[in-house]
């Protein structure tokens, strides 16, 4: 008789893992709020405020005032946060008032940005225009 080989079976191979490669974390974009808030730090801008207005208002998410010292300083806070958003990808935004720099507003669409001098501001108030409590609805009778 002849020897004839078997052939044996290997056992069936573990299927290869894949390799994980951990790639570090990329750091969170910046809010548009923190982006302004960053802006206007960046330019020494004064007495800054945010007001949050939530579900108060469809206009936008929030409200930012900040002062400036003289006029030129209101405007350069203002025409710099419009570049640095430009620049950050958000577009061209409307400045209004930076010719005069009594009061410059730079909408950046859901958060608007009102740069005063020190008076026009405590004339305006805007803060306490908005800080009053939306009445409650009556109860349907």
């Amino acid at each position: 008789m002849e020897d004839r080989k078997i052939p044996t079976r290997k056992a069936p191979r573990a299927a290869a893992k894949p390799k994980t490669t951990t790639k570090p974390a990329k750091p969170a974009e910046p809010t548009l709020l923190a982006r302004i808030l960053t802006s206007l730090d960046d330019d020494k801008a004064e007495d800054v405020v945010t007001i949050d207005l939530g579900n108060r208002s469809s206009l936008a998410d929030a409200i930012v005032v900040a002062n400036g010292r003289s006029s030129r300083h209101v405007a350069s806070i203002a025409e710099h946060l419009a570049r640095r958003l430009k620049e950050a990808g958000y577009g061209t935004r409307p400045v209004d008032g930076a010719a005069q720099g009594d009061w410059v507003l730079v909408d950046a669409g859901d958060v608007i940005v009102h740069v005063f001098r020190p008076e026009v501001r405590a004339y305006y108030d805007l803060e306490g225009m908005w800080s009053v409590e939306e009445p409650k609805k009556r109860a349907a009778r």
